[in-house]
């Protein structure tokens, strides 16, 4: 039986059928963040590696923290280069909407440079690593020229904070300007039948302080994954590679152990894949939550650092714990870690990383005789793909399983390759619905061996 579509697919099905009803109020005005110069002459995009139809750019070292323009930010450097607030730009109220309170915060901006995309695109998701101590929190935008010549507005993609005390993680709803969409973590063209596209962006990045403190957010990475991947219920099917007959050894954690717990977290259980597959791929590198960062979970309650991935990756406007971007920043919140979410374009691309021995966490949505031996359907869920077999079959830690033991599954290469690459499908009634294309998110150590680095760059990641 088909599982009923969580708030991730509704959203992404809105996405794929042009969400002809987005005809929500423009988006919200930036928090006391001024606007910048939009234009500035940068060349094109090129590159002669990474993804067809897919850019992602990363700002992470000195050199490109130092193309933005700056507004009370400082570029650190050392192992973990980044931006930190300097002298406060000025001070702003925000009224968290998730708990009503009010409170008065310093901020500083950085301002990206234009980024002109070769290939105009139709989706942009942005992602960030960050640290960010009792007292501070961040936002990050996005504005776009269009290939018309118009401009998007000023688009909040998150504000976030690692923590949960200071103010609630948000993703923003009814951002539109009747030709585009933010829709949870994904700025999307509204009508991609009409050939309108996303032609440049640049991203900006809002840090935030009590007033008078030393404490600051840093941020050491923030990027966007750009593309335009064509409508399509079926893709070319991609021959094994050299990265077959490799799997690499994933701790198993199934989501369903946890039914019912944390209603405030949407209830363990079918919620909770995108946080269960994060934890499993976070204790692969050797990090895990400490002792004391778990005294919060019921001690009844099996594997607890399930539980904190979905409380510190839950998006409070979501109500949810599948927001991609939140994702790939907790992640990142374990030292020595970095995480992104890109699109791959097929299971070659997959199997060069799981070569380098870097497992990846894949987002689909399928019936249930569409992927024989996962025994359910689902409007969107979110797996690790872990190895190939010597066949080139998909073995995944698929935590959507009755226990950990059961969490290993050899799926069907091409059946997988097909759920998670297309951008359209039917669903159980018969109706079209939206895929992901081919959505994933990275997670690898700060300091990558050689190959890592190498098949990294190869597919325009770093």
């Amino acid at each position: 039986m088909t599982r009923p579509a969580s708030r991730r697919t509704v959203l992404t099905a809105a996405i794929a059928t042009a969400a002809a009803a987005a005809s929500a109020a423009a988006a919200p005005a930036a928090l006391a963040a001024p606007d910048a110069h939009r234009r500035t002459g940068r060349p094109a995009a090129t590159s002669q590696r990474g993804v067809d139809r897919v850019d992602y750019q990363g700002w992470s070292t000195p050199a490109q923290w130092r193309t933005g323009a700056a507004r009370g930010v400082r570029v650190v450097s050392g192992d973990r280069a980044g931006v930190v607030i300097g002298t406060p730009a000025g001070t702003t109220d925000y009224t968290d909407p998730h708990t009503g309170k009010k409170a008065t915060w310093e901020y500083a901006t950085w301002t990206g440079p234009v980024r002109n995309l070769d290939t105009p695109a139709s989706e942009v998701v942005t992602s960030w690593n960050a640290h960010t101590p009792a007292g501070t929190w961040l936002q990050v935008e996005l504005r776009g020229t269009y290939t018309d010549g118009g401009d998007t507005p000023w688009y909040v993609m998150g504000r976030w904070a690692a923590g949960d005390g200071d103010m609630r993680r948000t993703s923003v709803d009814d951002q539109s300007d009747d030709r585009s969409s933010v829709w949870t973590d994904t700025f999307a063209i509204d009508d991609t039948g009409s050939g309108l596209r996303l032609a440049s962006y640049r991203l900006r990045l809002t840090l935030y302080r009590k007033p008078g403190s030393d404490a600051t957010p840093k941020v050491w990475r923030l990027g966007a994954m750009a593309s335009d991947i064509p409508d399509r219920f079926t893709v070319p099917a991609s021959e094994p590679g050299p990265g077959t007959g490799h799997e690499l050894t994933v701790p198993r954690y199934s989501q369903n152990t946890h039914i019912g717990q944390y209603p405030e977290y949407d209830n363990g259980g079918e919620a909770w894949c995108s946080p269960t597959s994060s934890q499993m791929i976070i204790e692969y590198w050797g990090r895990k939550p400490t002792a004391d960062d778990l005294a919060w979970v019921n001690p009844d309650f099996a594997d607890p650092q399930v539980c904190h991935a979905a409380r510190y990756t839950y998006d409070y406007q979501y109500e949810g714990c599948g927001n991609w971007s939140f994702n790939a920043a907790y992640a990142a919140t374990y030292d020595g870690m970095q995480g992104i979410v890109t699109r791959l374009g097929s299971l070659n691309d997959a199997e060069k990383l799981i070569a380098a021995g870097i497992p990846l966490i894949t987002s689909q949505s399928f019936l249930e005789e569409e992927l024989d031996g996962a025994g359910y359907g689902t409007a969107g869920h979110l797996m690790c793909v872990i190895g190939f077999t010597e066949d080139g079959d998909v073995i995944a830690n698929d935590p959507a399983s009755d226990s950990n033991d059961a969490v290993r599954h050899v799926y069907k290469r091409r059946q997988f390759e097909n759920i998670w690459l297309r951008t359209k499908r039917y669903n159980a009634e018969g109706k079209v619905s939206g895929g992901t294309g081919g959505i994933c998110y990275i997670y690898w150590p700060a300091k990558p061996s050689p190959k890592q680095r190498r098949v990294l760059k190869e597919l325009g990641v770093c």
